[in-house]
């Protein structure tokens, strides 16, 4: 079967709302309360976010073939540090589109797990081979991540791979921002898809609060050179996003992704979770600062092939925890 049945990719692009967020300061409103989130990007300047993730799994998965070794129970700890270069800023050719470049300068995991398998490649050493790996990817005024190109002589594990991308595919879901500007108690709604799920229609609900403005601790220093200690601490607005996949499903429903219905599979089941993240953005520079996202996903879905009737099916429950920190830049000599 040439697609993950659980890829760790749909379980990374929910646990994490990304490594940048649309989201900047032009006041709209001559009151200047109201604020238009979109990213300023400065050609030349470079970024590093420290990324921790904790993953727990458990549950069981039934296949036609018995394995007593299979497990019950797994976790997967991933700590990376990524350096973002700003290839190109938005121009009257692109208007809200940039190029940038994701360098993994560390990259490192460690796993857990209570089944047996030799044939499985080390997922450790999987993340290990990120290290050093880049990819070029352009954020269009959408928000949306497109154009990746990269990692094509990786020699690593594709869905670790696509597990490293969803950070920054997940750049645009910073809670679906109204496009007349955001103002401080304001709230709003968006929806996003579940990347990789094995079920069609699966999507996170999301409803988002302009909360107030604090502090941004840590500092973001996106320009190269530390703030002078005279320097008043840069501001950041603080947003609250609550999530739900609020699907039921049932055993019987057909719930099949093209993409699988074109293999000869069918599926069936149900995927639901919730979750909650909290960012702080910088009202100077619109800049993701920090944030922490947990979340929790309840699968039970049955893939079955239309040719032979065989099936595995899943059942599963996965907690995910997240935290992204914007490194603050050296400073100059």
């Amino acid at each position: 079967m040439s697609r993950n049945l659980f890829s760790k990719a749909s379980i990374h692009s929910v646990c994490c709302l990304g490594i940048l967020v649309s989201a900047s300061a032009l006041a709209l409103a001559a009151s200047g309360k109201r604020v238009r989130l979109t990213p300023q990007y400065v050609p030349g300047a470079t970024l590093r976010y420290q990324i921790e993730s904790r993953n727990t799994t458990t549950g069981t998965t039934t296949t036609p073939i018995v394995n007593p070794e299979g497990g019950k129970q797994s976790s997967l700890v991933v700590h990376l540090l990524v350096r973002l270069d700003v290839l190109s800023a938005p121009s009257a050719a692109a208007p809200g589109a940039a190029r940038l470049r994701a360098t993994f300068e560390k990259s490192s995991a460690e796993s857990q797990s209570d089944a047996f398998d030799p044939a499985q490649p080390s997922v450790s050493e999987q993340y290990a081979r990120l290290r050093g790996q880049s990819a070029e990817f352009t954020v269009a005024s959408s928000g949306q991540i497109v154009d990746v190109k990269g990692f094509e002589d990786a020699g690593t594990d594709r869905s670790v791979v696509q597990s490293a991308l969803s950070w920054l595919a997940s750049l645009s879901v910073a809670g679906g921002f109204p496009p007349d500007g955001v103002e401080i108690g304001r709230k709003w709604k968006a929806e996003r898809p579940v990347e990789g799920a094995p079920l069609a229609g699966i999507v996170w609900r999301i409803e988002s609060a302009y909360l107030r403005d604090e502090p941004c601790i840590p500092e973001a220093a996106a320009s190269g050179a530390a703030r002078p200690s005279s320097s008043p601490p840069e501001s950041c607005a603080v947003i609250l996003s609550r999530f739900e996949i609020p699907r039921g499903g049932s055993s019987r429903a057909d719930s099949t992704p093209e993409d699988y219905r074109r293999n000869g599979l069918r599926v069936s089941g149900s995927w639901t979770g919730t979750g909650e993240s909290l960012k702080y953005v910088s009202l100077s520079t619109g800049l993701l600062v920090r944030s922490t996202e947990t979340s929790d996903q309840q699968m039970d879905y049955k893939i079955s092939s239309a040719a032979t009737g065989s099936s595995i099916e899943r059942k599963a429950q996965v907690h995910s925890q997240s935290e992204i920190i914007l490194v603050p830049a050296s400073p100059s000599p």
